[in-house]
């Protein structure tokens, strides 16, 4: 970041990469909607992950009340992140793959709603 709060010139480049990618992919999808619509809601949803991250990172950390729905929204981007690619990676995989992709996929939301809700740190 810089001092004002703007993205440095790496997250820049990260982001055009991103999009960059995204839009090859819609591209090479063919035109089937339901890729281009599994694209569009990963692209739309990452960048809305990051954007919570950062409000998060830049909240006080006195500020309980005001991190509470900031918290809320990144769990439940990153959870809806995990959902969608389990979903597309469990459906290539034979029976004992994807069960071990599904079950990857639970236990890092629940580490994630731990790590956000119920662990306290120590004063």
């Amino acid at each position: 970041m810089d001092r004002d709060g703007r993205p440095g010139w790496l997250p820049s480049l990260g982001f055009a990469f991103l999009s960059f990618n995204c839009g090859m992919a819609i591209y090479r999808s063919g035109g089937d909607p339901s890729s281009v619509a599994f694209i569009a809601v990963a692209y739309l949803a990452l960048v809305a992950l990051f954007l919570c991250l950062h409000l998060l990172e830049q909240a006080p950390a006195q500020a309980g009340r005001r991190r509470r729905p900031l918290k809320v929204a990144v769990w439940g981007l990153s959870t809806l992140l995990t959902l969608m690619f389990s979903l597309k990676v469990a459906a290539i995989m034979p029976i004992w793959g994807a069960v071990a992709v599904w079950g990857m996929g639970i236990g890092t939301i629940a580490a994630g709603f731990y790590a956000f809700f119920v662990h306290r740190e120590a004063p």
